[in-house]
């Protein structure tokens, strides 16, 4: 099987093992970044060139896109889609997940565990939306964050509502949640592959961090989830529409409360913490799913 994956840098981790865990299995795995990609927009011929030459020949392609550039990722992955190309998640999907309101809005819709969470465009609404998730102290996140930048834990009234303004003043979107302090810094990332959590870890922030992201100093390690937890990221992963991704969630005094879905959940943490392959499982799932068309919008929207 010949295979892209839409990734900037061929040299971390998670990208290189998914390159030897294709090559094991005896596929092609082709890494092509994503921003030297075109695309050429004409009526009934759909295609993409890279580096001047038009690609084709894949049957399947691994969306490993930034979120720096997810607007443009996703319109090269819309491309590969309309050709017929068979995504491992779907560009409809990745959407949906990297607006975190978004995907707040369809996990509440089917009833899955969240911490109280408020939005308001309004900077003078800032006192009224702290109190509706019962704080301070509060989280404040920008809409579009990632690996815990553009992540405040304001713990007085007065610092909340200094954030909330400033970031409004900048124009910059945001989401206030309540803090978790029972979770104690740590958070969950169970994997999930094809409708199972196939690895799941226990991460642990810097002793001076709330935030418990591996990329800001948190270390990881092995855990046994609980069947409840196991059924929210299962149930995460099907309402998001993704066929891989990171649930992360914590511990709540009323039961797992679901922090995030990652589209692009790198995988050096948990199978260094796990001992597992989830990038030949990955692999797998892609070689027994892969069909030319078979996705549900072929980038239709």
């Amino acid at each position: 099987m010949k295979i892209a994956m839409l990734a900037r840098n061929p040299n971390l981790y998670s990208h290189k093992r998914l390159v030897e865990a294709a090559e094991e299995r005896g596929h092609t795995l082709d890494i092509l970044n994503t921003t030297r990609c075109t695309v050429n927009i004409a009526s009934h011929r759909p295609t993409l060139t890279y580096n001047g030459e038009t690609l084709s020949g894949y049957e399947a392609v691994i969306p490993r896109i930034g979120a720096s550039i997810t607007n443009y990722g996703l319109a090269v992955l819309r491309q590969f889609e309309m050709s017929g190309v068979w995504p491992l998640n779907e560009s409809v999907a990745i959407g949906r997940s990297r607006d975190k309101l978004r995907s707040m809005q369809i996990l509440a819709k089917y009833g899955l565990g969240l911490p109280l969470t408020a939005y308001a465009n309004d900077p003078k609404a800032a006192e009224e939306i702290i109190k509706a998730v019962n704080g301070p102290p509060v989280v404040i996140k920008l809409l579009e964050g990632t690996q815990g930048i553009g992540v405040v834990l304001a713990e007085t009234m007065s610092s909340a509502k200094s954030v909330i303004e400033a970031f409004r003043g900048a124009n910059v979107n945001i989401l206030v949640q309540e803090f978790i302090k029972e979770a104690g810094g740590t958070d969950i990332r169970a994997l999930v592959v094809g409708g199972k959590v196939v690895a799941a870890m226990k991460r642990t922030g810097a002793a001076d961090d709330f935030r418990s992201n591996l990329h800001r100093g948190g270390s990881a390690q092995l855990i046994k989830i609980t069947p409840e937890e196991r059924s929210t990221a299962v149930r995460a992963a099907k309402h998001m529409g993704l066929n891989v991704c990171g649930v992360d969630m914590l511990r709540s005094n009323h039961g797992p409360v679901i922090m995030e879905v990652n589209s692009s959940p790198g995988l050096e943490g948990i199978e260094k913490a796990t001992e597992k392959d989830v990038a030949g499982t990955i692999i797998d799932y892609i070689a027994a799913n892969a069909k030319a068309g078979a996705t549900k919008t072929r980038g239709k929207g």
